[in-house]
């Protein structure tokens, strides 16, 4: 491949990234929601960053990361549960400590999201975190 596909390779994964695995969640208001990486409770969905349909979101991690705030692709979700208001999301606490702080300066620029893509894409698809579906139940760490 020249360096032209590479990128056009890179660029289609960065941009499926950015979208949400279910469509239908894209129209839900994450706004407070917990969000839960494989090993644990990571943190919540930053209220005041948040936009309905927004292809990412801001993860506010509070005591977990010393108030440290991350931006996560959409498609990074694993599950929702509109119920307790949770968010179940592909990767390991330490990929999401070690993520590049949110910058709220470059939120919408095009190189900043290619970078977190960059970061993200290879933990995602390799984890094996909960699947969605309704036989999972409220707790999912019984699930398996």
């Amino acid at each position: 491949a020249t360096k032209g596909e590479i990128a056009m390779d890179r660029t289609v994964t960065t941009t499926r990234m950015y979208a949400f695995t279910d469509p239908t969640w894209a129209s839900l208001d994450l706004s407070g929601f917990k969000v839960e990486a494989i090993d644990g409770e990571i943190g919540s969905v930053d209220e005041t960053t948040y936009e309905v349909g927004s292809d990412a979101f801001v993860v506010d991690t509070g005591p977990w990361i010393f108030g440290k705030k991350v931006m996560l692709p959409a498609g990074t979700i694993s599950r929702i549960d509109e119920t307790d208001h949770r968010v179940w999301v592909d990767l390991r606490k330490d990929q999401i400590q070690n993520a590049p702080e949110f910058d709220t300066s470059r939120y919408s620029d095009t190189t900043y999201r290619d970078e977190l893509g960059t970061y993200y894409e290879p933990y995602l698809g390799h984890t094996g975190n909960r699947p969605a579906g309704p036989d999972f139940g409220k707790d999912d760490r019984t699930a398996f």
